[in-house]
């Protein structure tokens, strides 16, 4: 996917986070429950843990919704990304690979644009908890999906 990339880990891994981003799950966390529908850093495992790799759910080929922890798609297109201008240069992957990096330890000059970018999707919590009986997790699971995606645990709420 990137030839030649390299940055520097200038934090502990899984730690030194900024204060306004505190995620409810790890890389390897959501990629065990199963998240874009298993396609989305296939391409670059070894940059990564092999142990978050251990029991991830993954599609080989093509991203299969059923891979994803609601059975349902919830992911736009990497065009789509690249069209609405949410891919950064350095990780071209977007906001996953963004994070992936971040929890082993990279800082860079993305950090605060992406951590803005999680923020916002927590309007989609209060959207499940307005509409939503508590542990209804079959209620809006589009929604709840998208929240993996981003590192929010509906199940919990």
């Amino acid at each position: 996917m990137q030839s030649g990339y390299r940055y520097v880990l200038s934090a502990p891994t899984g730690g030194g986070f900024h204060l306004d981003f505190q995620p409810d799950l790890t890389p390897k966390e959501m990629l065990e429950l199963g998240v874009f529908g298993g396609k989305y850093i296939t391409d670059c495992q070894d940059e990564f843990p092999r142990s978050w790799f251990a029991k991830a759910k993954l599609s080989p080929g093509r991203a299969d919704p059923k891979i994803n922890y609601f059975g349902v798609a919830a992911s736009q297109s990497l065009a789509e990304w690249r069209r609405k201008g949410w891919i950064w240069h350095e990780d071209p992957r977007g906001w996953f690979q963004w994070y992936c990096r971040y929890y082993l330890g990279r800082r860079c000059d993305d950090d605060d644009r992406q951590i803005k970018r999680w923020r916002a999707m927590r309007r989609h919590i209060a959207q499940i908890r307005k509409n939503c009986d508590e542990y209804d997790l079959n209620c809006r699971p589009k929604q709840r999906q998208a929240l993996l995606h981003w590192a929010y645990d509906s199940r919990t709420s």
